[in-house]
Formats: C-alpha cells, structure tokens, sequence
C-alpha cells in the first residue's frame, strides 16, 4: 500500500464517528467495537480479526491529540492537491512550500523535507501486525501505550490485590526479531532514496519530493521477507500478565505499567500499557474517600439506653460502643478501619446507626410499649416539642 492510499484512509470512517467527534465519542465507539471484534470473542474469525486491527490503527491514530491533528492536516494536503498532485516548490532553507505555505511549519519548522515528511509519516502510520504499511521512517520509534480494563470487588479493590490480565497486541515478531526479514537475511539500504525514504524529481519550475514507491518510505529493502510476520516486524499475539493492583485503588483510576505496551520499532523502547479499574459495588460497604461507610441496624432501646454492636470491617469485626441517648441517624467513627493509605496508615469507618421498626409484635410486647409510651407521657417528654410544623 502506497503512502497515499495510507492517508486516504479513513479512520473516523472505522470508528463509525464524525470527523469532529471528542476524544470522548472517539474512545466509546474504539470500546465498544473492541469488545464486539476482539480475538478470543471470535476465534477463527479472520475478518473479525482483521477489522480489529482496523479499528485499532484508527484509535491509536485519533486517539492522540497530536497525531490525530498531522492526520487531519495530512489528508486535507492530500484533497487540496498538496502532495504528488498540485506539488511542492523549493522553498528557502531546502523547505517545500505552495502558495506561501511552508511545509515544515506542519512539522515545527527548521528541518529538511525530508526529514518533515519521515517525522509525519512516522509519526502516524505505524502498522501492527498486518495492519498494511510498515513505518515510513527508518528510525527507531518508541511503541504506543496500550489501554485496557479490570473489573474487582469492591474489597480487592480497597485491600490491594493481583490478577491476571491476558491481552492482543502487536509485539516483535519471534521469527525475525523485528527485522521483518527471513532468519538468515538482513534488509538492505534502497538503492533509490539512499536510505532517506523520500525521492524528489523536478517538474519545470517546480519541485516534487514523495515516499520512495520502491521502499514505501521505510529507507530499506527487505528481498526475503520474514514468512510469520510478511515483513512486517511485529505480530498480534496473546500474552498475560500479572498485573499488582495497589491497595485503595479507586473505581475509574489508572494504573501505568511502564514498557508493557506495543513494541517499539528497531529497538526502540515499548509504549506503556495503561489499566483502568473498574469495582463493583459492595453490600456492606460504601466509599468516601479513604473512609469507609457502613449502615448498622439498631432497636430504639438500643440507641435509648446505649450499647456495644458487633460492626464489620474489611479484615474481620470490631465492637464499636453506642452512647444511651444516641440519635437514629448518628455517625459513629472507628479511626483507622477503613481504605489503606498508600502512604500508611488507613482511613476510618464512619458507622451509621439507623433505626429498625418491628413490622410485628406480640401481645406482651404491645402491652409493654403502651405501657412505655404511657409513660413517657406522664415524664414530659415530647418528640416535636420546639419542631416548626407544630
């Protein structure tokens, strides 16, 4: 594939959204058509598997924020005519420009064409395994950072806990170790370009400068390509990982494991492999902060004349006393049981107490709370006394 029919690509076409969609819109529909199209939930089904590597090259495109811009700015050259159709004149310094327009401004300016154009292509179009087009540059090039998710207990989640993770990605192809060329065979320099990826040819006054057709850009020639990756480099693989979940961890965060994302290329170092966690809910407890939250059941004799209720925490049970006279609703605070800190120490349990109403008595235990309220009464006291609605 020529490095036109790459650009021409539509990636917001393979994610099924809108050339002006939000990093938001654009992550949705990458996970939802991840989910839908990944390997292991359609074994042996290599149209599947070659649209997840579609919609994969698309996300790591327009999911970042500066490739995502060179893309656009790319394919917007390419419908003007800006590359191979209306040219690009020598421009001052060994730049390109066309009608005033420089091209290394596209790239931050300073650099030769060819240079630009390698930090462009390089930049944007890094095929995974048998996504199409190897890279255009023949530098090496850090590997992008891969994203997934784990779902935990809410108490794995607040204790810390490890759990494996198996995950698809394209990794260095164990065959040729990322060469992309048959064991035994090496690449060689493209006789056409000398390397540089880029031939320029004149036109009367004007200047044209394109990835080389012969090495698609790359710098390098490989005769004999290596027969498990067809020269790419890299290949799809499933590995699993054990992955240390630290304790605290919220529902939402992140988790960076650094080096274990996509390789790099040409010894390059590998992207990173973000993880983010997501906890169910619990039936015990909730969590506000560090602190841990708990609703404890109690009788109205309890809070009147106080008690010691046998309360769960995260590792077992602690007794936490009631004061006689307590309110129902009163939040009780147990320093030091609740989310462990990740710099020591662990935040509290706040215990709410909360009133339990009888759906039925006996006759003995009706008689005697008439006989209490009879009482109660006959004490003075009133429960709206000094309430606005009385």
């Amino acid at each position: 594939m020529s490095q036109r029919e790459w650009i021409e690509k539509d990636f917001y076409k393979e994610l099924g959204v809108s050339s002006d969609a939000s990093a938001d819109e654009i992550k949705k529909a990458y996970r939802k058509l991840a989910r839908d199209l990944h390997p292991d939930a359609n074994p042996g089904d290599t149209k599947a598997e070659e649209r997840f590597k579609s919609v994969s090259e698309a996300h790591a495109v327009l999911s970042d924020p500066a490739k995502r811009k060179e893309y656009d700015e790319a394919r917007r050259l390419f419908a003007s005519g800006g590359f191979g159709r209306g040219g690009f004149s020598p421009g001052a310094g060994g730049g390109f420009s066309q009608g005033g327009f420089d091209i290394n401004d596209l790239f931050g300016g300073g650099g030769a064409a060819a240079d630009g154009l390698g930090d462009l292509f390089g930049g944007l179009f890094n095929r995974g395994a048998g996504g199409g087009a190897t890279r255009t540059s023949s530098r090496p090039r850090r590997g992008s950072d891969v994203e997934t998710e784990t779902t935990l207990e809410f108490r794995e989640a607040t204790l810390g806990v490890t759990v494996p993770l198996r995950l698809t990605s394209p990794l260095p192809c164990t065959t040729c170790h990322g060469s992309g060329a048959k064991p035994g065979t090496s690449p060689r320099v493209c006789p056409r370009c000398n390397g540089t990826g880029i031939v320029s040819r004149n036109q009367g006054a004007f200047g044209f400068s394109e990835p080389c057709d012969d090495c698609r850009g790359t710098g390098s020639i490989i005769d004999s390509p290596c027969e498990v990756c067809h020269g790419n480099g890299v290949t799809n693989r499933t590995r699993t990982i054990t992955v240390r979940v630290p304790a605290g961890v919220s529902d939402g965060q992140k988790i960076r494991l650094a080096g274990q994302g996509e390789a790099g290329l040409r010894g390059a170092p590998s992207g990173d492999l973000f993880v983010t966690v997501r906890v169910r809910p619990d039936k015990v407890f909730g969590r506000n902060g560090d602190d841990l939250t708990v609703v404890v059941p109690v009788s109205y004799g309890e809070l009147v004349l106080g008690t010691t209720v046998s309360v769960p925490t995260l590792e077992g049970r602690v007794g936490v006393k009631i004061p006689a006279g307590t309110a129902d609703g009163r939040i009780l605070r147990v320093r030091g049981r609740g989310v462990p800190k990740r710099g020591g120490g662990a935040g509290d349990l706040l215990v709410t107490v909360k009133i339990a109403v009888p759906q039925k008595l006996d006759d003995p235990a009706v008689d005697a709370l008439k006989t209490y309220l009879e009482a109660e009464k006959a004490s003075g006291f009133d429960p709206r006394a000094g309430w606005a609605g009385a």
